[in-house]
């Protein structure tokens, strides 16, 4: 979709979701310490690197404790509300900011972090380095409950890395040779769809 159509949803989007964005927070406040917002270092398009947004869904600290990847429901640093946000994709809200900010799209490849975009190959790198990363796209959907598909993986870090990100990154790089403005506002519908309903 053009940049401008990326602004207008995005600020329509905040300024509709603000009520329900500052009860989340509230949740997120009084459950358990720490900031409302979790801030994470990603690689965006051209390998530039970005701080994307998100809301806190984990103890504080919680990379240092188990590393980057969570493990579904067995996973104990995720906090009771973190639950609800990761099921409904709630705690995904807050990058309406980087899409506003020229960060992020709605739709596109999803941004990894540093560790795993120097896992990829060249022809990885070239193809889905060359867009902005987005919120949601076809592999996002399909993947959407990654954390359960790795929950009883003997090492879960390494299932995703060559099991699911190879998938992954395929459907990524597949989807971009034929997308549309049309096919884009389709991935948003079938997004929004499965988080609500959950099918």
């Amino acid at each position: 979709m053009p940049r401008w159509i990326d602004v207008v949803l995005s600020l329509c989007g905040l300024t509709l979701l603000a009520p329900l964005m500052a009860i989340l927070a509230l949740a997120i406040k009084v459950s358990s310490p720490g900031p409302v917002l979790f801030r994470q270092e990603r690689i965006g398009r051209a390998g530039i690197p970005f701080e994307i947004l998100k809301f806190r869904t984990m103890v504080v600290h919680a990379e240092e404790a188990g590393g980057k990847l969570t493990v579904g429901g067995r996973d104990p640093r995720i906090t009771r509300i973190g639950y609800f946000l990761r099921k409904f994709k709630l705690d995904e809200l807050p990058q309406l900011w980087n899409v506003a900010g020229g960060e992020m799209k709605f739709v596109g490849p999803r941004p990894e972090v540093p560790e795993y975009v120097r896992l990829w190959d060249e022809i990885q790198r070239a193809v889905v380095l060359a867009v902005a990363p987005g919120i949601t796209d076809p592999a996002s959907i399909a993947f959407r409950d990654e954390n359960e598909m790795i929950a009883g993986a003997d090492d879960p870090e390494r299932t995703y890395v060559e099991e699911i990100l190879p998938r992954k990154l395929q459907m990524s790089a597949q989807y971009l040779g034929k997308r549309t403005v049309a096919s884009d506002l389709r991935v948003i519908a079938e997004t929004v769809r499965t988080a609500v309903l959950r099918s």
